[in-house]
């Protein structure tokens, strides 16, 4: 797999790669995203962290032949409405460096990635931590 954007889920939901090389995905603008209030639903926001936090993992640690990472929690703030676009960025505080150090010596790893979402207009509408456990799988 070369982005989460091939799992099925997220091609439903409609996820993209972001135009801005310094954001990771995009969720684009449309009704099909919006809750009652005409504002981005709460779950197509959620979608689009975990996403990107997956996305990240998968871009920094690169080949994941043998590697099972599955979210183990995921907390969310909600900070504004969020309009038309989100975009995403995320950051790893400890470093990738870490989780590659424990996936060889101890063959698992928990780690908490950052993601922040913004809308078309800039304004900062959700940031989550998304804390995935992965390990190493025996070979057969």
């Amino acid at each position: 797999m070369n982005s989460v954007i091939e799992l099925p889920f997220n091609q439903h939901v409609g996820l993209q790669i972001a135009d801005d090389p310094a954001k990771v995905l995009q969720l684009p603008a449309g009704a099909q995203y919006l809750n009652h209030l005409g504002t981005v639903h709460a779950s197509a926001q959620l979608a689009l962290a975990e996403a990107s936090s997956g996305e990240f993992l998968l871009r920094a640690i690169g080949d994941l032949t043998g590697i099972v990472p599955v979210v183990r929690r995921l907390e969310s703030k909600f900070r504004k409405p969020a309009h038309g676009q989100l975009t995403s960025t995320v950051s790893l505080p400890d470093g990738i460096e870490s989780v590659k150090n424990e996936l060889s010596t101890k063959g698992r790893a928990i780690v908490s990635v950052v993601v922040e979402l913004h809308d078309e207009s800039g304004a900062h509408t959700l940031s989550a931590s998304v804390e995935w456990f992965i390990t190493r799988v025996a070979e057969k």
